[in-house]
């Protein structure tokens, strides 16, 4: 075996380096959102973010940094998660016959999309939003499953309990 040749194993350098932003955070780069994606563009046309079709208008200079952009396009992402989270949590909770539990957004980068917390809080991953709407739907659905079963014998405005 020859000093001068090293084994390709031993050559091998993994890169445990995160990915470079300025590749995923640019104008034009695309967004993944209820499972499609849409296209961001750069712009002083708006004041807040906007969603037209399939482009997101993010109110910043052609100029913006990768992290400027990758901030402003999350807050958005954010907004839009709590609004249609809880809107699912709402119709899903009606059909199962019980109050809808409240919204508590996590930020976790591993762990489940939907978690049952207590009797009335589902803990949803924001990233959530990034899937269809029917397996957001088909997630909190068996989140609310996954909750206890509420106690109606404590309720003073209901039926009062057969004695």
């Amino acid at each position: 075996m020859s000093h001068g040749r090293r084994d390709p194993q031993i050559a091998l350098r993994l890169d445990g380096s995160e990915p470079d932003p300025a590749g995923r955070w640019h104008d034009g780069a695309a967004l993944a959102y209820l499972g499609g994606s849409l296209r961001l563009v750069l712009g002083s046309r708006h004041t807040e973010a906007l969603r037209e079709g399939d482009t997101l208008n993010l109110p910043l200079p052609p100029e913006a940094t990768p992290r400027q952009i990758q901030d402003r396009a999350e807050a958005w992402l954010r907004e839009q998660a709590k609004r249609i989270l809880e809107q699912v949590i709402a119709e899903k909770s009606a059909l199962a016959g019980r109050r809808a539990p409240c919204l508590a957004l996590s930020f976790a980068a591993r762990g489940h999309w939907v978690e049952a917390q207590g009797s009335d809080v589902l803990r949803c991953n924001w990233r959530l939003i990034e899937q269809s709407l029917p397996v957001i739907e088909q997630a909190i659905a068996r989140g609310i499953a996954a909750l206890p079963v509420e106690d109606r014998a404590c309720d003073l405005f209901g039926a009062s309990p057969a004695t």
